[in-house]
């Protein structure tokens, strides 16, 4: 059960992490007030890539703090000197459907969808909103997950509990 001193490592994982998984672990870092600590990463970033510029930004608008935040491949998170996962969550289809690398200590998984803001047509202002939408959304999720009693969070429950939340 996640606690200040033993917090409840999450893995967001998407496919370039550079927006959905993105928003993700900026927003479990800020609701989890130091019971989780989020990380994320991609199944194929690009070389040389970064953060989304409007992820960012919706981040920042948001209060949200971008320090840290990059975007790296999943296989740094399955390197032996790597902080071990309590739970792993695909945030983008394309992810969930991939063959993930082993994870030590076997974490819990869970999938939970969300329309790739990055992909949306239009101007910049529509662009924005999707990216806000998208927080949004990503938001509601965490803050029922982060406020769960922690019985719903124990070893035996968490990926039936993330996993229902999915449902949602």
């Amino acid at each position: 059960m996640p606690s200040e001193t033993n917090p409840l490592n999450v893995l967001f994982l998407c496919t370039h992490n550079s927006a959905r998984s993105i928003l993700a672990e900026a927003m479990l870092n800020h609701l989890g007030k130091g019971r989780f600590k989020a990380f994320s990463a991609g199944s194929s970033p690009r070389e040389n890539q970064q953060p989304n510029p409007i992820a960012l930004e919706t981040l920042r608008h948001a209060g949200l703090s971008i320090d840290g935040l990059s975007s790296k491949s999943w296989d740094v998170f399955a390197q032996p000197d790597a902080p071990k996962m309590d739970l792993i969550i695909t945030v983008c289809d394309n992810a969930a459907g991939e063959v993930c690398p082993y994870w030590p200590g076997q974490p819990a998984t869970a999938h939970w969808g969300y329309t790739d803001p990055s992909e949306v047509q239009g101007g910049d202002a529509q662009k924005r909103e999707a990216f806000v939408q998208t927080l949004h959304l990503i938001r509601k999720r965490l803050e029922i997950f982060v406020n769960l009693p922690a019985t719903s969070l124990s070893r035996l429950s968490i990926e039936k509990t993330a996993r229902n939340l999915a449902q949602d």
